[in-house]
């Protein structure tokens, strides 16, 4: 390849580099609108609450890639062409971002101080007055952290959608970083597809350095004001806030609340008597709320098994996504085992074991940027001939969809973990198989069930590329059933019966394993460390 060939290619590559990050951006800033309105939303109101956020719950930790087939068959059947499909790539990365900034904006409206808005109120403060002057400057910083956070996870699902969507011409992404890695242009030649990957990795880099870094630095800016003694906090919060907040600065002083008007005292009697009247409501709300949940249960069920007994068709269509099902899930179990081999070794060692943490902190982040679905051409290309290649590519790609959410979530919480530890192991000698069954792996477990719910929720979505990837038309690798292949393939068929059935079995599992599963597993740990 000559320079100007090889100019041309690091260009185009560059080009659909950015479109991709159109669709990033794009799908950042839809998230962050929409996680404050919420957020805001679900912190301030009692009843909205107790909806949005068991809600918000259960679909965050849904495998969304799941539903992408079916999001870009609707999709596109209402806006056919190039418009349509991006809308449903964009709509699929917005899925993957939403949840935690949603999640950060109500944590910051819960943890301000009761006065705010008490005295928003004897102020007579409208709904947008406290909403640009009180709850927006509360949750920025917040929201700043966990776009952060969401930029990572928008990439995995970013090139695995445009990879997915290359698989059929009639749902195909032209332009894309994904769209060029899968090309046959691309995995033809591993300079070129060396260079896909530097292209990628540059476009990482600059994107943290020139965006999101003076982004960092603003929150750690904000924390150092907050960070102080109360009057002082509300001092410098009402910097933030205006004139208005120089008012409110002065009302936070206790003695000052205590020789607060008559009026005011009343008005504050009267929104406590109507608190409690709402909170009798609520409580007579859940105490029917049981009954009410486990008789909703059970006529779904009933309609459910009506329609199946009904319908031969269906119950056939129903047992071969049950196979694919277990399949899926036998493959992505032990995928996850292979990631805990892999990732509880590197987190104690990073955590208990090396001075150099940072150092391979930073490596390890640029390593996690990389989406592990960009990967796919040369796990294929280096295993093509191999037995059993499709179920290996698929593992592999699961392994590596899954083991950072472990070192990076152990690694996050062993922040809070008490810096005696290590003392303590060294005062009574502790060494060896000991130190790890009784300091290490009891220290990282409440980090390893979190990491491992998003790191199942990681490999579910890989399947939809993992077990059949596709390079124009076509199959360059793929497993015996699964069903992530079979979504792939009902799509191409345009059989919507089956694409409802495979998503709505999954769903099913994921809010099973959940409630059975990792909520126990979570209340066991609280107890253990609580």
């Amino acid at each position: 390849m000559d320079f100007i060939s090889l100019l041309g290619l690091i260009i185009t590559l560059a080009i659909d580099t950015a479109f991709s990050w159109v669709r990033m951006f794009a799908a950042l800033a839809v998230s962050i609108v929409i996680s404050i309105f919420v957020g805001i939303y679900a912190a301030t109101h009692k009843y909205a609450e107790k909806i949005i956020l068991p809600i918000v719950d259960i679909l965050q930790t849904l495998p969304i890639l799941a539903f992408f087939p079916f999001v870009i068959f609707i999709i596109v059947a209402a806006i056919p062409g190039s418009i349509g499909i991006n809308l449903a790539v964009v709509f699929l990365i917005i899925t993957s971002m939403i949840w935690n900034i949603i999640f950060g904006v109500y944590e910051s409206i819960k943890v301000l101080p009761k006065e705010y808005g008490e005295i928003s109120k004897l102020y007579g403060l409208s709904r947008i007055e406290r909403f640009r002057k009180i709850y927006l400057p509360a949750v920025m910083p917040r929201v700043v952290e966990q776009s952060t956070l969401s930029w990572s996870i928008g990439l995995f699902y970013l090139v695995t959608s445009e990879i997915f969507s290359t698989g059929n011409s009639q749902y195909a992404v032209k332009t894309g970083i994904g769209a060029a890695i899968a090309s046959p242009l691309i995995t033809g030649s591993a300079l070129a597809y060396g260079l896909a990957l530097l292209v990628f990795i540059v476009f990482v880099i600059a994107t943290r350095l020139l965006f999101f870094k003076p982004l960092e630095e603003y929150v750690v800016r904000y924390n150092r004001h907050t960070q102080q003694k109360p009057e002082s906090r509300a001092i410098s919060y009402a910097k933030v806030m205006g004139s208005f907040g120089s008012r409110i600065a002065r009302r936070l002083n206790p003695q000052q609340l205590i020789r607060s008007s008559g009026s005011a005292k009343t008005a504050m009697k009267k929104r406590g008597a109507r608190s409690v009247r709402e909170e009798g409501g609520i409580a007579t709300i859940e105490k029917y709320g049981t009954a009410i949940k486990y008789a909703a249960v059970a006529l779904i069920i009933l309609g459910i098994a009506y329609v199946f007994i009904t319908n031969p068709a269906l119950m056939g269509y129903e047992a071969t996504v049950l196979r694919a099902l277990v399949y899926t899930f036998a493959r992505v179990w032990f995928a996850f085992a292979i990631a805990l081999l892999i990732g509880v070794p590197v987190s104690v060692y990073l955590i208990f074991l090396t001075r150099h943490s940072s150092k391979y902190l930073l490596l390890f982040q640029i390593l996690s940027s990389i989406p592990a679905t960009i990967l796919l051409p040369a796990i294929v290309a280096g295993l093509k001939g191999t037995p059993y290649h499709g179920e290996i590519t698929a593992v592999i790609i699961f392994v590596l969809g899954g083991v950072w959410y472990i070192i990076f979530s152990t690694m996050n919480m062993a922040k809070t973990l008490s810096p005696s530890i290590p003392e303590v192991k060294g005062i009574y000698g502790v060494k060896g198989a000991d130190a790890w069954k009784k300091i290490y792996i009891r220290a990282i477990i409440p980090g390893l069930i979190t990491g491992g719910i998003t790191a199942i929720a990681a490999e579910w979505n890989a399947s939809i590329v993992a077990e059949y990837f596709t390079v124009g038309n076509n199959v360059a690798a793929q497993v015996g059933i699964g069903v992530g292949k079979l979504l792939d393939l009902s799509l191409s068929a345009n059989n919507l019966t089956l694409m409802l059935l495979a998503v709505a079995n999954i769903t099913v599992m994921i809010i099973l394993l959940n409630t059975f599963v990792w909520k126990k597993l979570y209340r066991s740990v609280s107890k253990m460390y609580g």
